[in-house]
């Protein structure tokens, strides 16, 4: 496995976070279980944050306001491309970064746009990430597991690229 760290595993997990755009934020509720939802990813910023729209009146925000500990998974199967985030969430009130952010492909959530009553954005800040990705793309990898299949060897070294940022 190909490894990759520093500023160059950031820059990719920016691309494959925002490409991937959909993710299953996982938060801690009331009873200390772990509850998942999807989100749309809106923006990975230059430092490192990942921000998505909220109804404030809902119970990801309140179990977040509760335990600022999350989750983010990302995962695009077709594309053998997985992220993995642990970090920390919390609520903002940001006028300009939701002009910035918001797009009318959000009206279906949130019939009165930025107006609507409770709109608020979710920040994520990652403390730790990973991921992994085929390294010479998704056909070459697949090949390379099948043929571990028929010998029982394990795949080679250069078949997939795992990356690690620590924030």
């Amino acid at each position: 496995m190909t490894e990759m760290t520093g500023p160059e595993a950031l820059d990719r997990v920016k691309e494959l976070v925002e490409d991937i755009d959909f993710t299953m934020l996982t938060t801690i509720d009331s009873e200390g279980r772990l509850v998942s939802r999807p989100m749309s990813t809106r923006q990975m910023d230059e430092n490192g944050r990942i921000w998505f729209f909220t109804a404030e009146d809902t119970k990801k925000v309140d179990e977040a306001k509760a335990d600022r500990d999350v989750g983010l998974s990302y995962c695009d199967a077709k594309g053998m491309r997985y992220v993995s985030i642990a970090g920390r969430a919390r609520i903002v009130h940001d006028d300009a970064k939701m002009n910035e952010l918001y797009t009318p492909s959000l009206d279906i959530w949130f019939e009165d746009g930025l107006q609507t009553p409770g709109i608020a954005l979710l920040e994520v800040t990652p403390a730790e990430t990973e991921f992994w990705e085929p390294a010479h793309g998704k056909l070459v990898m697949a090949a390379g597991m099948l043929k571990s299949l028929f010998t029982k060897d394990t795949p080679d070294d250069d078949t997939v690229i795992h990356g690690h940022v620590s924030c």
